[in-house]
């Protein structure tokens, strides 16, 4: 038999109103991440699931682990670099997939309302602002 990834080694479901939002450290405090399946605190695959309302902007950062993102629903912007910049934000409707790889330096912006993404990855999750002033842990 093979080994399972944590939360796969039983068959099961998780509906909508299972989902459990709660606000995560290092994104700014309207954000909600729920944790869908596996640990993104240990190694190995997990799913976790952000809601991002109207107008909140994640400001320029990058991840230690490559990153596939699903655009569950909204329209879901992101640009590429360093700095924040909007001519370089891309929309994804609903049923987009995006792959980011790790080090991708990035930045997102719920523009035209909220936003929810599904992001499938293998742990420990990590983020890293480019500007650490822009880090809400360090608020």
């Amino acid at each position: 038999m093979p080994d399972h990834q944590p939360d796969q080694a039983v068959f099961h479901a998780i509906l909508p109103e299972q989902i459990n939002w709660q606000p995560f450290p290092a994104f700014p405090p309207t954000v909600r991440l729920a944790v869908v399946v596996g640990d993104p605190t240990k190694p190995g695959l997990f799913t976790i699931r952000v809601k991002v309302p109207l107008d909140v902007k994640l400001q320029p950062h990058r991840h230690i682990e490559d990153r596939v993102y699903t655009v569950i629903s909204g329209v879901f912007y992101i640009g590429l670099g360093e700095e924040f910049d909007e001519t370089q934000l891309q929309p994804y409707p609903p049923g987009s997939v995006v792959v980011l790889p790790s080090g991708t330096p990035h930045f997102h912006w719920a523009r035209s309302g909220e936003y929810v993404t599904q992001v499938t990855a293998i742990g420990p999750l990590g983020i890293e602002y480019t500007n650490p002033s822009d880090d809400p842990r360090n608020s």
